[in-house]
């Protein structure tokens, strides 16, 4: 290594979660989207602003900022569309009825019990309660009392309040203090903590924008697969027998992706004042068309995963080179009519943050991550600057680290801060210093898990849901080219495929992910099928009263993230 040699690092967190809307009712489903943004996104926008020396890009889906908006609104008005908030906020408890005690005791142990229940012996003790109505031979549910539904639902909502917003509110340490016995006038303290940390999500981090201390981007609004809305076969240019949907190919899906792009665009513009540069496929799932409608949507650069250029770089049928020659450098797309680069995460770093320093000390874990960096230096020189790129979800590992990952975050970014051979970067950053990228002659279709698309097509039950969504399209195309809807009608009939068209539905389908998530996930697919159908005013299909998947395995993390390979 060169004592010249210099690193960029760009570090990009996404944040995304589906719409947990059921738009039948206006209530919402799940209640992820505000219990990441008190935890995840609160922190994330901590760290950044305590260490100003570090720069990120941090992707917010369209879909994603829908919801926190909504959520704003729900507070400035106090009344809530979310169940779990609406019984947060309760009067009295006591006045609960059977569906209503039966989501408390659904909900509220939603959480890592070894980070998040555990640590704390009055939550514990409420678990342990609660175990005990579950043994065979008992029903003693109803014998748990109004005041342990409060105690339950304080404690949970505590047990996801971030480590930085604890740290600095006054709200938390008081309860968590009290212990139990929570009065309503407490828990309503809750819900005014709740409120303000998820309405300053957004403005937070148009801040730090403003400042020039972080990259807003974006990914296609509703987070579909842009490859396989455009052709099922993209799946089998990596995997030759996949087998595929009975029907032929999603109807129209280039013109929906396109529409994805579009509106993703605009809603960041809109939210942001300007357009983004650059976007995060959904899942950094990318083939060679689906690129060329993100670069033709105005789109400078995209990311995706070290699968799919290794997967590339075999196709062009010359000897590949050693890993740090090739995967860190951008890349630009031959023979497309729009110039794109294209930057490939690290899979194997970023999987470290994602699954593995979970388990370290903090401290021990950000050394270590450096260290690896220190490597990847030494194996450059002065006139190669490497560019390594690390891309992954940004809400979901903090879960299963201690503190919410406080002391991991703090860390890493003091120690990026202050080395004097590595610089974080965001990708707008890089684009501007005019990098020479390298050719990339073939793009082989793929994602950031496996490299492939096997998480979202190809098994019996991901193949069934593509198989009612595009009857459902089939259906669209008819009614929306008889006129039967209005402007308005049909507006709000297209949002609501578009809502049906999202990979995280996929994602779930499959007997290796748990059951409860699974059942959920299926049940509110379903929902939403339906509902699209009655905005066509049509009959709704009897085959959407059969679940879809039942799940049963015991994936990684709950299932909610995936590693590279």
């Amino acid at each position: 290594m060169s004592g010249d040699a210099k690193l960029d690092l760009v570090l990009l967190w996404h944040m995304h979660q589906p719409d947990f809307r059921d738009h039948a009712t206006g209530e919402y489903a799940q209640p992820w989207v505000y219990l990441h943004a008190i935890k995840d996104y609160s922190d994330m926008a901590a760290h950044l602003e305590n260490h100003p020396g570090v720069r990120a890009v941090v992707n917010f889906t369209p879909v994603l900022l829908d919801q926190l908006e909504d959520y704003t609104e729900q507070f400035a008005a106090g009344r809530f569309h979310d169940p779990l908030l609406r019984l947060l906020a309760h009067p009295d408890l006591t006045r609960l009825d059977a569906p209503e005690r039966r989501l408390v005791l659904g909900c509220c142990f939603k959480a890592n019990h070894h980070k998040m229940i555990e640590p704390y012996p009055a939550f514990r003790r409420l678990w342990d309660f609660y175990a005990l109505t579950q043994q065979p031979g008992t029903a003693a549910e109803g014998y748990l009392s109004a005041q342990y539904l409060g105690d339950l639902l304080t404690w949970y909502h505590l047990a996801w309040v971030g480590e930085t917003v604890r740290r600095r509110d006054q709200t938390v340490p008081r309860l968590l203090a009290k212990a139990q016995n929570f009065s309503h006038a407490d828990r309503m303290q809750l819900v005014d903590l709740i409120g303000r940390e998820t309405s300053a999500v957004v403005p937070r981090y148009r801040k730090l924008a403003a400042q020039g201390r972080i990259e807003l981007t974006t990914s296609p609004a509703f987070h579909p697969i842009g490859p396989l809305l455009i052709s099922f076969e993209a799946a089998r240019e990596t995997e030759l027998d996949a087998p595929l949907p009975q029907s032929s190919h999603y109807p129209g899906g280039r013109t929906r992706a396109s529409a994805h792009i579009a509106a993703a665009r605009e809603s960041h513009a809109h939210r942001f004042g300007q357009p983004p540069r650059g976007m995060w496929p959904a899942e950094g799932a990318v083939s060679q068309v689906f690129v060329d409608l993100l670069a033709e949507g105005g789109c400078e650069w995209i990311a995706s995963g070290e699968g799919v250029l290794l997967n590339s770089l075999g196709k062009n049928n010359e000897p590949i080179p050693e890993r740090h020659n090739y995967l860190y450098r951008p890349y630009r797309l031959s023979g497309g009519p729009w110039p794109v680069t294209c930057f490939f995460r690290d899979d194997r770093l970023s999987d470290l943050i994602g699954f593995e320093y979970c388990k370290w000390h903090g401290k021990d874990a950000a050394a270590h991550f450096l260290g690896e960096l220190k490597g990847i230096l030494e194996q450059s020189d002065a006139s190669a600057r490497r560019v390594v790129s690390v891309i992954l979800d940004g809400e979901n590992a903090w879960e299963y680290f201690p503190y919410n990952g406080f002391y991991f975050l703090d860390e890493l970014y003091a120690g990026l801060e202050k080395h004097p051979q590595i610089a974080t970067a965001t990708f707008a950053q890089l684009l501007d210093e005019k990098r020479e990228p390298a050719a990339l002659p073939v793009l082989v279709a793929g994602s950031w898990v496996y490299g492939n698309l096997s998480t979202w097509i190809g098994s019996p039950e991901k193949n069934r849901a593509w198989d009612l969504l595009c009857a459902a399209k089939q259906s669209f195309d008819l009614v929306a080219a008889s006129g039967r809807l209005n402007a308005q009608e049909l507006a709000e009939t297209t949002r609501q495929l578009a809502d049906c068209e999202a990979s995280d539905w996929f994602w779930w389908f499959g007997d290796y992910n748990p059951s409860e998530p699974v059942l959920a996930f299926d049940r509110l697919y379903r929902q939403k099928l339906a509902h699209f159908y009655r905005l066509l005013k049509l009959p709704v299909p009897a085959q959407l009263d059969v679940p879809v998947s039942q799940g049963g395995g015991q994936a990684e993390l709950g299932g909610t993230m995936r590693r590279a390979s």
